[in-house]
């Protein structure tokens, strides 16, 4: 399986302007832009698309995990908050909370812990990779 996107940028780092695209469309001529990255303009970011891939991939691996320890997940909501400093993703912290009638929280624990070491979002970062972890 192969997934793609492309970037266009038009001048400067600071003054220039972009946009990115997805090939399925969810993401179109997405603007971004030196103030959507860096401080709080109207866009998004790439740190911001990485968090919402590490926190998309991080919940669905739980849920398989949970799923192959015989449980079945209700709901799993999961923020992943990447931070970017000195040029470079310094790290990825994920807060997750679940709900899975009759899993344990040390169960729980145990299964957080392989989703954050082995989904591919997770392998595919060079960083410190933490998680506060609630079930319900």
């Amino acid at each position: 399986m192969k997934r793609s996107a492309s970037a266009n940028w038009q001048g400067t780092g600071k003054e220039g302007k972009g946009t990115l695209t997805t090939e399925t469309g969810v993401l179109n001529h997405t603007p971004y832009s030196y103030s959507s990255r860096f401080e709080s303009g109207t866009g998004t970011n790439p740190e911001e698309l990485v968090a919402a891939a590490h926190a998309g991939c991080f919940t669905m691996k739980l849920s398989f995990l949970i799923s192959g320890a015989g449980f079945t997940p209700g709901n799993i909501d999961t923020r992943a908050t990447v931070t970017l400093e000195n040029g470079a993703v310094s790290s990825s912290h994920l807060v997750v909370t679940a709900t899975v009638p009759g899993l344990d929280k040390d169960k729980f624990i145990e299964l957080v812990e392989d989703a954050k070491a082995n989904c591919p979002i997770s392998k595919l970062m060079n960083t410190n990779i933490t998680v506060a972890a609630t079930i319900n």
